[in-house]
């Protein structure tokens, strides 16, 4: 399972959660930063990832479109860097059985 992170989130937490989320990758690497929701959306539906943000706008076109592509809303406000690592790292067996849920397209983290 692989992490696709907005551009809302650092790209320096990829390479701290590498190890739980192979072949994760940012937008910024990508070269998605300033694209419009909709392409990154059909981009992370084309290439399997699961999309982690905190932007509400995902939030709202998972609960208008379901899934794929999968959705981990991070309801964090302005958190540093180590806790939003801290928070993926702590529920990956969470996210994990969120990946394989057939029915589940949103998991909310705090």
């Amino acid at each position: 399972m692989k992490l696709l992170l907005d551009e809302n989130l650092s790209d320096r937490i990829i390479h701290r959660i590498i190890d739980l989320y192979p072949d994760s990758a940012h937008v910024k690497t990508l070269a998605l930063t300033n694209t419009d929701d909709l392409i990154i959306w059909e981009y992370a539906n084309t290439n399997n990832f699961v999309i982690a943000s905190k932007d509400s706008d995902f939030h709202q076109r998972s609960l208008l479109y379901g899934h794929p592509p999968k959705f981990i809303y991070l309801r964090i406000g302005n958190s540093p860097t180590s806790k939003i690592v801290q928070i993926l790292r702590d529920n990956f067996y969470t996210i994990i059985l969120f990946w394989n849920s057939e029915v589940e397209s949103i998991l909310v983290l705090m």
